[in-house]
């Protein structure tokens, strides 16, 4: 029986806030900003940035121009389909506009009586992005979480803007103050001709009170001052600054007896640890059962000890999870040859992990934050590294890049691994900011 496809829900409209209204009106003749070739909107999520800007871009382009290319950033277009084309879509067809989206090509035909534009949409995940979009002509560009692109990709989609009156468009949450956005955009607006309008959720009127609140609480440390507060802050100091032992750490006797399923995290060193983490899940809770911690290093008085080889790691995880009915087994992606081992072993349900760690440690930070993840007392060398675990301030001043220090680490990936796996991106990348 053929699947019925559902025909999206209308746009459900709600009043415009002042800075929303300043979005929708920034490019008019009549507006003081209208010589502007840039827009840079910039704050917490939830901010109402993206409905108001996605929206007014559009009418900017049909207002302006027929018959033109432009071109619509995400960091992934499976991102921006979800975050920006989708809404967008159904607020155009609330005000008469005809969408015409072919999704072979990731091209939108947008028309409103006679007047016709391309709004061909790309992804900006890497330094390869850039060759996504060399030679074609633009009389726009719009950037959703910019500061998630790499400066070669954006310099690369600005250049292609050179139909005379082209504007640019850009939103995204808060990074670091070093950030290359912030510097060259941000601290640079005379130059760039730039208006920036800064957002909190106050300025997006369909939020309640309610709903505010579960995002106060949701996160904290850098993340609150980033996605609540909107502020463009350095990262550092302890990663997980959220942990408690009080609240996080239990006695055995204090852990579920059963659990409803099994998961591990494995992240695998030839000359740093190799760890396992067995987790349990219970009523929609992670519960860290056992670890398994051993460490790479060579030293003159122990090196016979201590190395060994991935069939060696091989055995010592079958007797890991032996008596336990795993359902799936999240393993570092570089570790190829410890899963070959593991596979001549008879060992099923490996899924390579995905190594997103900037997402990986926002989504246990609101495990932590939101009281979804524990930790059994016995597994001392993780509670260890919870409080070890630090960002890479060098990185930040250097760079303008998060990261955490390459020590004390090897239990956070893991972890990592099977907390965003299983529990996702945290809310807020599932929302329209």
């Amino acid at each position: 029986m053929a699947r019925l496809k559902l025909k999206p829900s209308p746009f459900k409209w709600a009043p415009f806030s002042d800075k929303q209204i300043k979005v929708l009106t920034w490019w008019m003749p009549e507006s003081p900003h209208h010589d502007k070739e840039a827009l840079i909107c910039d704050g917490s999520v939830r901010a109402g940035k993206t409905v108001a800007m996605s929206f007014s871009y559009v009418v900017w382009a049909t207002e302006t121009f027929s018959g033109e290319q432009f071109g619509m950033a995400g960091k992934t277009i499976g991102a921006l389909r979800r975050n920006v084309i989708g809404p967008l879509k159904r607020m155009l067809s609330s005000r008469g506009y005809y969408v015409h989206d072919n999704q072979t090509d990731n091209v939108l035909t947008i028309s409103k009586g006679l007047i016709s534009n391309h709004f061909f949409l790309f992804g900006g995940k890497d330094e390869r992005s850039q060759d996504l979009i060399q030679g074609i002509t633009l009389a726009g560009m719009f950037f959703d979480e910019v500061a998630l692109m790499p400066k070669s990709f954006v310099d690369q989609a600005v250049t292609r803007c050179s139909v005379d009156g082209y504007k640019l468009w850009f939103n995204c949450n808060p990074a670091g103050p070093y950030h290359w956005f912030k510097l060259e955009w941000l601290d640079q607006l005379q130059k760039q001709k730039a208006l920036h309008l800064h957002f909190t959720m106050d300025d997006n009127l369909s939020l309640s009170a309610k709903v505010k609140d579960s995002y106060f609480r949701r996160f904290s440390g850098v993340f609150y001052k980033r996605y609540i507060l909107g502020l463009w802050v350095m990262a550092e100091g302890v990663i997980y600054d959220i942990f408690d032992e009080e609240k996080h750490k239990l006695e055995p006797q204090d852990m579920p007896t059963e659990y409803d399923r099994y998961y591990v995290g494995v992240d695998y060193g030839h000359t740093n640890a190799t760890v396992f983490l067995l987790l349990g899940q219970k009523a929609g809770r992670l519960y860290i059962v056992k670890e398994y911690y051993h460490s790479g290093a060579k030293t003159q008085e122990s090196e016979q000890e201590l190395s060994r080889a991935p069939s060696d790691y091989a055995r010592d995880f079958v007797d890991f999870i032996d008596g336990f009915d795993v359902r799936k087994i999240y393993i570092d992606p570089s570790a190829k040859g410890f899963i070959t081992e593991l596979k001549k072993l008879g060992v099923r349900r490996i899924e390579e992990a995905d190594n997103s760690v900037l997402p990986g440690i926002e989504s246990v930070a609101v495990a932590l934050k939101e009281l979804q993840l524990f930790v059994c007392s016995k597994c001392t060398q993780t509670i260890k590294e919870f409080f070890s675990y630090v960002w890479d301030e060098k990185a930040s001043q250097d760079r303008g890049e998060d990261k955490p220090v390459k020590k004390f680490d090897h239990a956070m990936d893991a972890l990592r691994y099977v907390i965003y796996a299983i529990l996702g991106k945290p809310k807020r990348s599932k929302l329209i900011t």
